[in-house]
């Protein structure tokens, strides 16, 4: 062992360092730590995972897996515009729907409509024609070059724009948040960890016909299962197997946007009591073959 060449050496040192890292934080250490994890061991699993790369062209599979590849990419930014314009035309459904009560609201003496007139067309106009709001998402795409438990690493960090609280997406839906950043290298915890809550909503369909804006409530994952323990905070609200679950949108749309998959009702559990309802939902992303993935890193 004594006569290790000094790449072997400093390699050893480093995956030793990662180890401990490691420990450290699955024991609670302090995010610093985790940070210089990721600045550590981010060049430790890019050589690693840029090592397999060439099995895989000796098979004749390289051409066809970069096509694969690229295709991904594309198509996890086009999935991401369709659910920001998605949950925007939600937003003008569940408008729509509302405009009734505020004109019945309006109903006031003529006085009250003469007032009205001399405020000008944009107080009238908040009610009939309210913005939209269309977001202008950024996505950086990355692939997956490890992973562990509940996190996946990919290879993309600060340099590329990615932080920690940040969604991640494939092209079926939500693959999870950042955690942790480092230079080139990012943390991605998944929606399946115990720890992962993540608010979300149950599609439904309004009056009009379209999608509109249904009950509210969160998910929290199950490790032993892999699925997710929906928790609705409507105890009437309507719940059935099939039933598309998605983000709710967090506050500035960050970690997520609204809209985006988490996945589809698959048991809706007995009423247990009078304020929410409870169903298992099965994610839309499959974890265990996570390759190419968008980190959205500005949702507009």
């Amino acid at each position: 062992m004594r006569f290790l060449h000094r790449p072997a050496r400093v390699l050893a040192l480093l995956v030793a360092a990662a180890a401990v890292l490691i420990t450290l934080d699955l024991r609670g250490g302090a995010s610093f730590l985790r940070s210089a994890g990721a600045a550590m061991t981010g060049p430790v699993e890019q050589a690693l995972a840029a090592a397999a790369r060439p099995l895989s062209a000796l098979a004749g599979a390289g051409e066809a897996r970069r096509r694969a590849e690229e295709l991904e990419r594309r198509n996890i930014r086009l999935a991401a515009e369709l659910w920001a314009e998605r949950a925007a035309g939600t937003r003008d459904a569940q408008r729509a729907e509302l405009l009734p009560t505020y004109r019945a609201e309006d109903a006031r003496p003529a006085q009250d409509a003469g007032r009205a007139q001399d405020a000008g067309p944009a107080a009238d106009g908040r009610r009939d024609a309210p913005p939209s709001g269309r977001a202008r998402l950024t996505v950086v795409t990355a692939q997956v070059i490890a992973a562990r438990d509940d996190t996946v690493t990919i290879d993309a960090g600060t340099r590329a724009g990615v932080r920690p609280d940040l969604a991640v997406v494939t092209s079926d839906g939500l693959a999870g948040r950042v955690i942790e950043a480092g230079p080139s290298v990012a943390t991605v915890l998944l929606p399946t960890a115990p720890s992962a809550t993540i608010g979300v909503r149950a599609a439904a369909t309004g009056k009009t016909g379209r999608e509109s804006g249904g009950a509210m409530g969160t998910v929290t994952g199950r490790r032993e299962d892999g699925l997710l323990a929906l928790r609705l905070f409507d105890a009437d609200a309507p719940l059935r197997p099939g039933q598309r679950v998605e983000t709710l949108g967090s506050s500035g749309r960050t970690p997520y946007p609204p809209g985006v998959p988490v996945g589809t009702v698959e048991r809706v559990d007995a009423a247990r009591d009078q304020l929410t309802r409870t169903a298992l939902v099965r994610p839309a992303v499959t974890f265990g073959t996570l390759d190419v993935v968008g980190v959205i890193v500005d949702a507009g």
